[in-house]
């Protein structure tokens, strides 16, 4: 990896490259639509951009490659002895994006 960036999206922090792929929370995006990440570090070879100041001007670009629903878990508490048991299941929504350019 001689250029990759550090991005957030919602509360969550991504290393990512040209070309790669990342699962983010649901972003309420179509496929094809393009998104913009804000940069937290930017790495060029031997340069490192790090702080709002340096990088407020530039950003992360991607596109929306698909929507769709991860893999369920199952949720199952139980306390001994007291007959309680309760069994759940969740799927998390997701939006796959592929990056497109880093400055």
């Amino acid at each position: 990896m001689n250029s990759y960036a550090v991005i957030i999206s919602g509360s969550k922090q991504y290393t990512v490259a040209a070309g790669d792929v990342i699962r983010i929370e649901s972003a309420g995006k179509e496929k094809g639509d393009e998104m913009t990440f804000r940069l937290l570090m930017l790495k060029n070879g031997d340069e490192l951009l790090i702080g709002e100041e340096v990088l407020k001007d530039k950003n992360v670009k991607g596109v929306v490659v698909r929507n769709g629903r991860a893999k369920k878990i199952i949720v199952f508490k139980m306390k001994r002895r007291k007959d309680e048991r309760k069994k759940r299941g969740h799927r998390q929504n997701f939006t796959e994006i592929k990056i497109t350019d880093i400055p």
